[in-house]
């Protein structure tokens, strides 16, 4: 085997109906880049489920992380990470098969510092889009002071960038995607390069949280819903996110 070039990094807590699938989707768009050229390091955080056994069984790398802490887990991926190209996704989360090619042409272009990914839920409906426009509106402050809308979804940048911002930030509970994405485009309009959006082959993700919890829950929890977007609340996050399954 060659040097891997990509290391793809995939937090994982209880995701034996999902993991396959993302790693199965992760090995396609390998094809297009070289399979030897991508290593998948799957993170298992608290899990008591198949996980791990599924991930192994399909080639990844695993790794345990038990921090009730989403930057933490995605970090102890990227440290152990050998490509010179990081790329972190969700376990519930499937990239496009041209995803990798796509990433490659832009930071070889040397006009991109890096970037995330345009995506699309597995099912959409009323409640779930109107969902997405009060989560928008909330946000909205956060997207202005970070300088506008950054995709995420799938991030992507080369290892010595990642480091460079010291990686995802682990005093943030929630939000530490739109902090990091924030901070690589810092670092990038310092170099004049641009961050970037995947848009050939969009990001597909799973529409779980609506199933577990409904599509009109964060509009009928408005509370809860901006306790999570500071960031900082444990119970909130963990109510929301670190609790479940």
């Amino acid at each position: 085997m060659g040097k891997t070039k990509f290391s793809v990094v995939i937090p994982a807590h209880n995701e034996a109906q999902y993991i396959g699938k993302c790693l199965q989707a992760i090995g396609i768009a390998a094809r297009a880049v070289a399979p030897d050229a991508v290593e998948t390091i799957v993170v298992a955080n608290r899990c008591t489920d198949k996980t791990r056994e599924i991930a192994e069984e399909l080639g990844a790398r695993v790794l345990v992380n038990d921090d009730k802490c989403i930057a933490a887990i995605r970090n102890t991926g990227v440290r152990a990470a050998a490509g010179e190209i990081v790329v972190t996704v969700d376990a519930d989360s499937r990239m496009g098969k041209e995803a990798l090619k796509e990433i490659k042409e832009k930071l070889e272009s040397g006009k991109y510092v890096g970037g995330g990914s345009k995506f699309k839920f597995d099912r959409v409906t009323f409640g779930m889009t109107c969902s997405a426009l009060y989560v928008g509106l909330n946000l909205l402050p956060t997207m202005v002071k970070n300088g506008g809308f950054l995709s995420g979804a799938m991030f992507w940048c080369r290892k010595e960038d990642f480091d460079a911002i010291g990686g995802f930030d682990e005093s943030l509970i929630s939000l530490e995607d739109m902090d990091f994405a924030a901070r690589l485009k810092k670092l990038g309009k310092q170099r004049k390069q641009k961050y970037g959006t995947l848009k050939r082959s969009p990001l597909v993700t799973s529409s779980r949280k609506f199933d577990e919890f409904g599509d009109w829950y964060l509009i009928k929890n408005r509370k809860l819903t901006k306790r999570i977007f500071t960031g900082k609340d444990r119970a909130a996050a963990d109510q929301f996110y670190y609790d479940l399954r």
